[in-house]
């Protein structure tokens, strides 16, 4: 029997919040897991003003590197030690499949590590002399930074914002989804006790549920937040990216994606098949990085799409607790009516379905947040089904003449977050990655990552990267120090 925790995370007590209640809703079900009561502007105020009080406590802000790395290694074995039951909170809140959420929750796991030994060997400079002083490069905390996350991925998107955070000596406001609160209250009340075990304050995390217009308005806007974190939607990110603009507060944006995925005419078709369907139906196409544009040579556009509709169809779909399961609900039930909606403007649009493209027939789905995998083509990649993020199972295939023609089509969009590329020419391929407009390039793979690598995205999917060793210094202000070493005064004095 899993323990959802209904209590909220406020200025390092766990307490019911004093906004309004949400219910969380297992999406393979339709029934309610728990009922949160989100917090409230006056609950960010207090965790706000906490938290400025406990980065300014002596044993937090005179932590040495190796001993604040000490505190993220542990939250990496709390959260490694825990994987099994995060992975099932997620699975029921999200919908995502076992597999997956575990994966998710490991790789939180080693992105407090990574952090911790990016920390350990994190370096100030002494920077060229020109003149009579030596000049040195450090850095300081920014203070109290807010993380604002998205439903889809919550534990591996919350520890690639708090790790850092905490790595760099901040205090964290974490403004998990409402939709999917649950995990991130789990991993806060790891934190809390790694926190707690190391005598140190706990206001140092907030985990503070609601809504956007509620919770990550007040958020955002309080005096007190130094760097905003956001990982969502392109408008949402605007108007983040504008109250920081007012704020003149540095911020980073993690946003949509419609990505390109390339399968040239000299491909290894087996490998190229299992890529595309990993790239788009896996987490249920609910991923800002899901390959939801396929490009295929023309010369092998008919059999190579052919072969993947057959697979397509072949796919299970089902609840995320089924071992079998390939392609589970979607989020929530609005969420999937988004998508069908979509679909229903593709067909609009001229576009064929070829397969899906429906809520799946069974009284086993029928409560469920559930939509077919879905391939369709005929379309121009002007159409708005083309252009616009979906963000669901529905791939649009579109053939392609000629590297030039492939480049064009790829760059017609306002976003640039990622692109895969199969192929067996690795000339080709580079060539192709780097005319193609994307912060993440993919080949002969899709959807793989690492922390020691950044992410980030062009264009309208973003501003500014998460990941690598540069992510402590992105919660971070930089300070110049100058030492005179002349022994004369200096000479206009004089």
């Amino acid at each position: 029997m899993l323990h959802f925790s209904t209590d909220i995370l406020v200025a390092g007590v766990w307490r019911p919040g004093t906004g309004e209640p949400v219910a969380t809703v297992d999406p393979a079900t339709g029934q309610v897991l728990a009922t949160v009561v989100s917090a409230s502007a006056a609950d960010v105020a207090e965790a706000a003003e906490a938290a400025a009080a406990a980065v300014a406590e002596p044993a937090w802000r005179d932590l040495l590197p190796h001993e604040r790395a000490r505190l993220l290694h542990r939250i990496a074995e709390l959260t490694e030690e825990a994987a099994g039951e995060l992975s099932a909170i997620q699975t029921a809140d999200t919908g995502k499949t076992l597999t997956e959420t575990r994966a998710l929750a490991l790789s939180a796991a080693g992105t407090f590590r990574y952090l911790a030994a990016a920390l350990e060997t994190a370096e100030d400079s002494v920077t060229p002399s020109r003149g009579a002083y030596v000049t040195v490069s450090t850095h300081e905390p920014i203070g109290v930074v807010a993380a604002i996350n998205p439903w889809n991925s919550p534990i591996a998107s919350d520890a690639q914002k708090i790790a850092p955070a905490l790595a760099a000596g901040n205090a964290v406001l974490l403004k998990p989804a409402g939709w999917t609160p649950l995990v991130s209250l789990a991993l806060g009340r790891l934190i809390t006790r790694a926190l707690e075990e190391s005598g140190l304050p706990t206001a140092l995390l907030s985990v503070l549920p609601g809504s956007g217009r509620v919770v990550g308005d007040a958020v955002v806007h309080h005096p007190l937040v130094g760097r905003i974190g956001f990982t969502g939607g392109t408008e949402t990110g605007r108007s983040i990216a504008k109250a920081a603009a007012e704020k003149l507060i540095p911020v980073s944006l993690e946003l949509g994606g419609k990505s390109p995925t390339v399968v040239r005419a000299d491909a290894d078709v087996e490998q190229a098949l299992a890529g595309v369907l990993f790239g788009i139906f896996s987490s249920s196409g609910q991923s800002c990085i899901a390959g939801s544009r396929l490009f295929v040579a023309r010369e092998i556009y008919d059999s190579f799409i052919g072969e993947l509709v057959s697979r397509v169809e072949k796919l299970r779909v089902g609840p995320g607790t089924d071992p079998r399961t390939q392609v589970g609900p979607l989020v929530h039930h609005r969420h999937r009516d988004s998508v069908a909606a979509y679909v229903d403007l593709a067909r609009s649009e001229g576009a064929r379905v070829l397969c899906g493209g429906s809520v799946p027939d069974g009284k086993e789905y029928a409560a469920g947040a559930y939509y077919l995998p879905t391939v369709l083509d005929g379309l121009a990649n002007t159409s708005r089904t083309c252009q616009e993020e979906i963000f669901g199972p529905v791939l649009v295939a579109l053939p392609y003449d000629d590297e030039d023609d492939l480049v064009r089509q790829a760059n017609d969009s306002v976003y640039g977050l990622a692109c895969g590329i199969w192929t067996r020419d690795l000339r080709a391929a580079a060539r192709i990655a780097r005319r193609v407009q994307a912060g993440t390039v993919w080949i002969n793979t899709y959807k793989q990552f690492s922390a020691a690598t950044p992410f980030s995205g062009w264009k309208d999917s973003g501003l500014g990267t998460e990941k690598g060793r540069d992510a402590i210094r992105a919660y971070q202000r930089q300070k110049s120090l100058y030492w005179g070493t002349c022994e004369l005064p200096l000479p206009w004095a004089l």
